[in-house]
């Protein structure tokens, strides 16, 4: 297996759930009063798939930058969906959460890429969540989520609330400020 592909790790205790995206060979998972250690072995590269892609979005072929080396700047707000999400991924060491990013005109939300009705389903699978005129709607379960505020208003989790994700919007890019991370990216393909 390649460090360079991230692992994903569902950890569950009790009515507590943590699904994580792991870019390291080694570590540890804390949820509640359970710890998930794991170690594998690697021939691959020391690299994270977060620094080969920043790299490789930074980059021209021939060194020069293409953009400013902001390791927070995720998106333009075009790039943004107003009737679909934008799936990325929110770097903490050599630790991944993947989080989903909604337009509404100018203003942009970030949420957890996690049903909170069964944390290891994601609201994106690829392709965008399910968007209708008032909601995120979970693929898996018909869950609801209100635009903007996240609260299920219908759904195995009603009254729950997606785990939001703090961005800003900056001179037409969306920027990752939430201080759990410390850097994002967006991310391609599906599940």
């Amino acid at each position: 297996m390649s460090m360079r592909d991230a692992v994903r790790i569902a950890v569950e205790a009790g009515d507590d759930e943590q699904k994580v995206r792991i870019h390291d060979d080694e570590g540890e998972v804390e949820v509640g009063d359970a710890t998930f250690r794991f170690s594998v072995t690697s021939s691959g590269s020391d690299k994270t798939e977060y620094e080969d892609r920043y790299q490789a979005e930074t980059e021209s072929d021939d060194g020069d930058s293409l953009k400013d080396d902001d390791p927070r700047r995720i998106a333009a707000v075009d790039e943004v969906p107003t009737d679909g999400t934008l799936r990325c991924e929110a770097i903490d060491g050599r630790r991944g959460t993947e989080f989903i990013l909604w337009r509404e005109e100018t203003t942009v939300f970030a949420w957890r890429n996690s049903c909170p009705h069964k944390p290891e389903v994601p609201l994106d699978p690829g392709g965008g969540a399910i968007v209708t005129d008032e909601h995120v709607v979970c693929h898996e379960h018909g869950a609801r989520f209100k635009r903007g505020d996240g609260v299920c208003t219908s759904g195995p989790c009603q009254g729950k609330v997606l785990d939001e994700i703090e961005v800003d919007v900056r001179d037409g890019t969306v920027y990752l400020m939430d201080d759990r991370f410390e850097a994002g990216y967006q991310l391609t393909g599906s599940y």
